[in-house]
């Protein structure tokens, strides 16, 4: 029986569950090609800042803090403090975490976004997007969530989160604003190369598990992707 079993194993190892092959393989140049996918940048930065607002500011149905987010903690035994408490038959009630506004912090930190004025052609009028009675944020371009990661979001949040949560937050804009600046030295894509696994380290320890999706992971190949292919204005 353990023979059987020993070669059964041997034979699931040597199967693969990839059973497409891209056509580019086949190019002579493809493995020499440094860059096989030019990651896009404005599509990963709007994405990022978009969970990021609807977590902080707890939008349901778009949060990553959610019911199956704390259930994930109770399983793994992690963050006990976190974990769902049931109420009654029906009702399960949430702890607070750190990043949890209430409806005062909100309040303050939509009102920054509700009197933001910029040059003409600077951004679009953001203060259109902000829902002060629903606590929410609509209707924002790729264009204004690049604004809002690079230059806005630490504004608005250093009176209103923990100190912990906005050094997290600084950590992520300043990896932004550095790799699409018009002019990045050598040194400065290698900087922020060095920082940004350290910066989602952080994170990792505010949010939740269920906020890490693949868009959150790659900006871990965009400064490497810059330091071989340029600005990104010019990709």
């Amino acid at each position: 029986m353990e023979k059987k079993k020993k070669a059964e194993m041997e034979e699931s190892s040597d199967k693969t569950y990839w059973k497409k092959k891209s056509i580019f393989f086949e190019l002579p140049y493809w493995e020499n090609n440094l860059i096989r996918h030019n990651l896009d940048v404005m599509h990963i930065e709007k994405n990022v800042c978009d969970n990021k607002l609807w977590t902080l500011l707890g939008v349901v149905g778009k949060s990553k803090d959610n019911l199956k987010a704390r259930r994930d903690f109770e399983d793994l035994g992690l963050r006990k403090p976190l974990h769902p408490q049931q109420q009654g038959a029906t009702k399960v009630y949430l702890p607070p975490t750190c990043f949890t506004m209430n409806k005062v912090n909100k309040d303050v930190f939509l009102k920054v976004l509700k009197s933001v004025k910029v040059p003409d052609g600077y951004a679009s009028n953001i203060s259109r997007c902000v829902r002060m009675k629903e606590h929410t944020i609509f209707g924002l371009k790729s264009h204004d969530s690049h604004k809002l990661m690079q230059q806005l979001l630490p504004l608005v949040a250093r009176r209103a989160l923990p100190k912990n949560v906005v050094e997290a937050l600084i950590e992520l804009s300043n990896f932004f604003r550095q790799l699409c600046s018009k002019v990045n030295l050598t040194s400065d894509l290698e900087n922020i190369q060095d920082r940004i696994g350290l910066t989602l380290c952080h994170l990792e320890k505010i949010f939740p598990m269920s906020f890490f999706d693949v868009m959150e992971h790659l900006p871990i190949h965009l400064a490497e992707e810059a330091l071989i292919s340029g600005p990104v204005q010019f990709r």
